[in-house]
């Protein structure tokens, strides 16, 4: 063990080690789904429906081709839950050791919470972040797993056995922001119900604001002063998305009669606000979203698109790279030459890692939508909403993946595979591989715009 911790601290290509370890992951979770034992027929499913549902929940995506709850036996589903949770902690892990590398490489200091509490890195400051990673994580499954429990039992008349078993899977799920439920309709008939809805939707809020900012928070919460720009950021930035999410879900859907139309207002504020966290990167729905309107949806891939906070379980470009950008536009509109952020100012390097992933993202995202147009029958907003889906790792579906050809759905296997490893590993990689020139080449005007 010490010479594995040895030789991840000294480790500079996250690109190879996160590949490999997500790729042997979701193969084996693609031989134990191909069981006989893993479906409800008995029959061994075919190995795309596998490779799809492996890579979905190793992802922490939530997209699927077949019902989870009547296609899967006990045995599948359990293998569904155990990739999550595996798939949620490499993530929080691997997002842990490669945030001090580049921290230890930038020569940051006690900004995060576990920088405060690590100071150098060797391999017993290792383990002990990442122990305390994990411990947050499995502490907090089991808060939600109670209280869900405790509702379905109490609530819903469920035998305390299957209770337990709802509230542990659901409470995987929704922490690790993966998206399954074990209901044909994922949470709908839950729309109206506090317990359950505000559970969930805390489970994910927590799992996607990432471990530096969770940890910074638990030592300094009485002294927001103190908090590092990435804690200030995240925080300020989730809000923004959350309240502006509500309000328009609120203003859009509030007559239709398919989704808030028949709900008291009080129904209604609560299933804004949960469809509002959801495109952080959950999955989980409590209202239909195929009869939303079509400006839900675009708000819905905006949200989808942004995801959560850095070295959390949430995927997209991350709220922190949306903060950075709208600090950058501010800065060039008020003619600075320098992005100031409160009293700190931003680095060249941040800036130019935060514009790079922006556009491969958005580049990505066009070009399979472009693909996936060109195989599917479908129209572009309903393959856009699965695309943007697919590489959020969010899960939301408006019934394109189940319905497109094996193609199709390799192409989207392949997307929620890159858009779930891509951010974290070009993160990383850009910020590891940065180096001091030498020598400085003339400089030349272009014009822009």
């Amino acid at each position: 063990m010490k010479v594995f911790w040895a030789v991840v601290a000294r480790f500079h290509q996250p690109a190879q080690v996160i590949t490999t370890v997500f790729g042997v992951t979701i193969i084996l979770g693609t031989v134990l789904l191909s069981s006989p034992l893993a479906t409800t027929s008995g029959k061994p499913a075919d190995w795309l429906t596998a490779l799809f549902t492996a890579t979905s929940a190793v992802c922490v995506n939530g997209l699927t081709v077949v019902d989870t709850a009547t296609h899967w036996s006990a045995f599948g589903e359990a293998v569904i839950a155990v990739l999550i949770q595996v798939g949620g902690l490499g993530i929080m892990t691997l997002a842990t050791v490669f945030t001090l590398l580049v921290s230890r490489r930038l020569g940051l200091r006690a900004r995060l919470s576990a920088q405060a509490e690590t100071r150098v890195l060797n391999g017993s400051d290792l383990r002990r972040v990442v122990g305390k990673v994990v411990l947050f994580n499995l502490t907090c499954e089991a808060v939600v797993g109670t209280v869900l429990t405790l509702r379905f039992v109490l609530g819903y008349g469920e035998p305390v056995g299957r209770g337990l078993y709802l509230g542990l899977f659901h409470a995987v799920s929704s922490f690790n922001n993966a998206g399954f439920a074990l209901w044909p309709d994922s949470l709908v008939r839950f729309a109206a119900d506090p317990w359950v809805c505000l559970t969930v939707a805390a489970a994910v809020i927590v799992g996607g604001l990432g471990y530096p900012v969770v940890f910074e928070l638990r030592r300094s919460w009485r002294r927001p002063s103190r908090w590092s720009l990435l804690t200030r950021i995240t925080l300020a930035v989730t809000a923004v998305l959350l309240a502006g999410g509500t309000l328009v879900f609120l203003v859009t859907e509030w007559t239709n009669p398919r989704t808030l139309g028949p709900m008291d207002e009080q129904g209604k504020m609560l299933a804004s606000f949960f469809t509002a966290v959801m495109p952080r990167s959950a999955g989980f729905n409590s209202l239909d979203i195929t009869q939303m309107h079509p400006s839900s949806w675009l708000v819905t891939e905006l949200l989808m698109f942004v995801g959560g906070g850095s070295a959390g379980t949430a995927g997209g470009i991350k709220v922190t790279t949306l903060g950075l950008l709208m600090f950058i536009v501010w800065a060039e509109l008020r003619g600075e030459s320098r992005v100031n952020i409160g009293h700190r100012r931003l680095t060249e390097a941040a800036q130019r890692q935060a514009v790079s992933l922006t556009v491969l993202s958005v580049s990505l995202v066009a070009l399979f939508t472009y693909v996936l147009l060109v195989l599917t029958p479908h129209s572009l907003d309903r393959v856009l909403f699965e695309v943007v889906s697919a590489f959020g790792t969010t899960g939301l579906s408006v019934g394109v993946a189940s319905a497109v050809s094996p193609a199709a759905q390799v192409l989207l296997t392949l997307l929620m595979f890159v858009g779930r490893i891509g951010p974290l590993t070009l993160g990383s990689a850009l910020a590891l591989k940065e180096r001091t020139r030498r020598y400085e080449l003339p400089e030349e005007e272009v014009i822009v715009g």
